[in-house]
């Protein structure tokens, strides 16, 4: 009688068996503009890019995704499937340090991004018009955006400004210059102009400066005081000539006939 033999698995088989498929899904490989790890991209507002994603070491065909930061990108059917392609148009200023991701839809873990490093000059903004009284703090925003990051000067009436250390204060980061002024004077008056450079151009904008007269300041406790003293007085007036007060009202008494 022929004996009957069973096959034995190795404990752990279907552990190596699962790490053989992983390893197998991770061969592949995608890559954008031909690049295989994540880069940047340099670009200027107004022209289109164009972003290619395809897939390497892939037997089947493998359907692809598109994402723009956490959102996803809508593609066409013809256009998933082991190459994919978007078109960014028009690039503007908005679009810079956005992050597309092109995934594997079946393991999203394959995956290559690229972020996109839009240049342009500062553009800048703010309040044009300050009014304040004298002896009172005001504080100039220039508000800037460029990329590369900028860097500030400040000019009154035309002249590099004499930054005063009890009198002025400068505040900068990578999106607003700010110049603060302690107790206006009158010879604070003036045209201040903010200038800001990068190495593709620079922006400059006016903001005015108007340095009224202090307006006199009236103490608000004796205003009050002089007025409950008035108050009282015409009150205790009044009760005092109550009586011919209302005699005044008081009708006529009828004459009989």
């Amino acid at each position: 009688m022929a004996q009957r033999h069973s096959l034995t698995i190795p404990y752990g088989a279907p552990l190596l068996a699962i790490s053989f498929l992983a390893c197998v899904a991770t061969g592949l490989e995608l890559s954008i503009n031909n690049q295989a790890a994540d880069f940047s991209l340099s670009t200027k507002p107004g022209p289109p890019v164009s972003l290619s994603c395809l897939v390497h070491n892939s037997s089947q065909a493998e359907e692809l995704l598109w994402f723009r930061g956490d959102g996803r990108v809508d593609l066409k059917d013809g256009n998933k499937e082991n190459i994919s392609n978007i078109c960014i148009s028009p690039v503007n200023e908005s679009d810079n340090g956005v992050t597309f991701t092109c995934k594997l839809a079946r393991d999203k873990s394959v995956q290559v991004s690229v972020i996109l490093d839009v240049q342009f000059p500062p553009h800048l903004s703010g309040e044009e018009s300050h009014q304040i009284e004298e002896d009172k703090d005001v504080t100039l925003s220039c508000n800037s955006k460029s990329n590369p990051q900028a860097q500030a000067v400040w000019y009154m009436n035309n002249t590099t400004l004499t930054l005063q250390q009890s009198r002025h204060q400068l505040y900068q980061t990578s999106e607003v210059s700010q110049l603060s002024i302690r107790k206006v004077q009158k010879s604070d008056n003036g045209t201040y102009t903010c200038v800001v450079k990068s190495s593709l151009g620079e922006g400059r904008k006016d903001f005015h400066l108007i340095v009224e007269d202090k307006k006199p300041v009236f103490p608000k406790e004796a205003v009050i005081a002089a007025v409950v003293v008035v108050t009282v007085t015409v009150i205790f007036g009044i009760v005092a000539r109550k009586d011919k007060i209302f005699k005044c009202f008081k009708k006529p008494r009828e004459t009989a006939l």
